[in-house]
C-alpha cells in the first residue's frame, strides 16, 4: 500500500503580553483578569477560534508549557490551490486576528475587542519531505509595532509544517449495500476490502442480508454480555446491525457489531445521551474475535438541527475492564462532518485521551492507539467523512501512516468509519422511516 502526501499544519504556544498604555477605553479590563483570543484563518479552511493566556510584560522567557491552539490537515491538492496565485493573491499565509475580551458572542455581534493582525507567509512545497518552522518567537503588534516602542504589545506564536502521509480509502457504495472499500492513491483506485452488512433478527437468531453471502463467523455471546446487553427492551429499538470487512481473499479482517440496542428514550423518538446505543469493533485472533474498540452514539439536541453525538473508546489488551477514550464529540445531522481522531492536539475537538474503566477494572493501564498496540503518540491518527441523514454517503477514510503497518490494521479503522456512518441511521429520529436496507426486522415498534 503506497500512502498519499499530507501535511500537517500546526500553529500554538500562544501567549500576549499587553502593556498598560493599551486600556484605551474605561470599559476594556487589562487582559490579566479578562481573557484574549484569536482567530486562526487560512484559505479554503474554516476559521479556528483559540484562547491566549496573559504572560506578564517583565517576563523574557516563554514557559515551558507547549500547547497547541490549532492544526489544519492539507492534501496535495490543498497545497495546490493554496500556491495558485491570482492577480489579487501573493504568496500563501497564515493570518491571526488578535482580540482582547471574551470570545462569545451576543445578538449575532463579537464582544471581544479587536488588537491586531498577525500575517505569517507559508512555503508549504519544501513541507512534504521534511519539516519546516515558518515562526517561533515574539511578535509586536498593535499601535507601536514596528516603530521600536516598549510600549507595543507582544504576541508568541509557533508555526510548523511536517509530513504527515496517510492511507486514504473509499467505501464504493452506502456501508449497508456491502459494498467494496478501494484505496486511493493519486488517481489510482484499487479494491482492497468488501464489506457484507446483516441485520441478525435476535428472536429467531436468523440473519438477513442485503446481498446473498456466506454465512458469518459469530461474534462470541461473551463479547456481548461484557461490552453490551442483549436484553429485550420495551419500545422502540435498533438492533442486530453488523458489518463485516473481507480482505480480497475472503477472509474477514475486521467486523463492527451493535452490542448495545439503539433505544429511543420513554416518551420520545430520540436516542439520548444518557442511554446510547454502542458498537463493538472487533479484530480476529486466535480463531475467535477479539474486541478492539468500543463506540457510543446518541442523538444531540442541538438549536435550529440536531446532531450526532459519538465516543470511541479503545480497549485496552482486549480485555473488558478499562478503556481509554480517544474521541468524544458531534456531527450534524443536517450536514454531515467528520468522525476524526487526533491525540493531544485540539484543545476542543475529538482529540480526547483520558481512561475509564468499567466493570471494576483499572483505568490506570498503559494505552494503546492503534490496532496493534504500542505506545501512544500525539497526532493524527484517522478522519472519515459522514453526510448528513437522507443523503447517500460513501464514506472516504484517512489513516496515518504511523498506525498501519498491515492490512488488518487499516481494516479496523474501515470498520470503525462504517459504524459511525451507519449510526447516523441508528440515531434517526424514530418517527422516520428507515431504508429499506436497515430495516430487515431489525427495528421494533412496539
Amino acid at each position: 500500500m503506497d500512502p498519499c502526501p499530507f501535511i500537517r499544519l500546526t500553529i500554538g504556544n500562544l501567549a500576549l503580553k499587553l502593556p498598560l498604555a493599551a486600556k484605551t477605553t474605561s470599559s476594556t479590563v487589562h487582559p490579566s483578569s479578562s481573557p484574549c483570543y484569536c482567530k486562526i484563518k487560512l484559505k479554503n479552511f474554516p476559521p479556528q477560534t483559540a484562547a491566549i493566556p496573559y504572560i506578564p510584560l517583565e517576563t523574557t522567557q516563554f514557559p515551558e508549557i507547549q500547547t497547541l491552539a490549532a492544526t489544519f490537515h492539507l492534501s496535495s491538492s490543498d497545497i495546490k490551490r493554496l500556491a495558485s496565485r491570482s492577480l489579487f493573491a501573493s504568496k500563501p499565509s497564515l493570518k491571526i486576528f488578535i482580540y482582547t475580551g471574551s470570545a462569545g458572542a451576543a445578538c449575532g455581534v463579537n464582544s471581544g475587542r479587536f488588537l491586531a493582525k498577525v500575517s505569517v507567509p507559508l512555503d508549504l512545497a519544501v513541507t512534504e519531505s521534511k519539516p519546516c518552522v515558518f515562526h517561533n518567537g515574539w511578535i509586536s503588534v498593535g499601535k507601536g509595532a514596528g516603530a521600536g516602542k516598549v510600549t507595543s504589545a507582544q504576541f508568541h506564536l509557533n508555526v510548523k509544517a511536517e509530513p504527515d502521509p496517510r492511507f486514504v480509502f473509499q467505501f464504493d457504495g452506502e456501508p449497508e449495500c456491502s459494498p467494496q472499500v478501494v484505496q486511493i492513491q493519486g488517481s489510482i483506485r484499487q479494491p482492497v476490502f468488501t464489506c457484507k452488512f446483516s441485520c441478525r433478527n435476535t428472536t429467531g437468531d436468523r440473519t438477513t442480508r442485503s446481498r446473498s453471502l456466506p454465512t458469518e463467523t459469530s461474534v462470541p455471546r461473551s463479547w456481548l454480555n461484557s461490552f453490551g446487553s442483549e436484553r429485550e427492551r420495551p419500545g422502540k429499538e435498533r438492533k442486530g446491525w453488523s458489518i463485516t470487512v473481507h480482505d480480497l481473499s475472503g477472509s474477514p479482517v475486521a467486523m463492527a457489531s451493535i452490542v448495545t440496542p439503539f433505544v429511543a428514550s420513554p416518551g420520545t423518538d430520540r436516542v439520548s445521551r444518557s442511554n446510547p446505543g454502542s458498537w463493538l469493533i472487533l479484530r480476529p485472533g486466535d480463531g475467535t474475535w477479539k474486541p478492539w474498540g468500543r463506540l457510543e452514539a446518541w442523538r444531540e439536541r442541538g438549536g435550529a438541527t440536531d446532531g450526532l453525538g459519538y465516543r470511541f473508546e479503545l480497549i485496552l489488551d482486549g480485555s473488558s475492564g478499562a478503556g481509554m477514550v480517544l474521541a468524544e464529540s458531534s456531527i450534524s445531522s443536517h450536514r454531515g462532518g467528520k468522525f476524526s481522531i487526533e491525540l493531544g492536539s485540539s484543545p476542543t475537538g475529538g482529540g480526547v485521551n483520558r481512561s475509564r474503566s468499567r466493570g471494576g477494572g483499572s483505568g490506570g493501564a498503559s494505552p494503546a492507539n492503534s490496532p496493534r498496540g504500542g505506545s501512544v503518540q500525539k497526532g493524527f491518527v484517522m478522519a472519515a467523512s459522514v453526510e448528513g441523514e437522507g443523503k447517500c454517503s460513501m464514506p472516504c477514510v484517512e489513516v496515518s501512516v504511523q498506525h498501519v503497518s498491515c492490512m488488518e490494521d487499516a481494516a479496523a479503522y474501515v470498520a470503525l468509519s462504517a459504524a459511525i456512518d451507519l449510526s447516523m441511521d441508528a440515531c434517526r429520529l424514530f418517527n422516520q422511516r428507515m431504508r429499506k436496507e436497515l430495516s430487515h426486522r431489525s427495528e421494533s415498534l412496539g
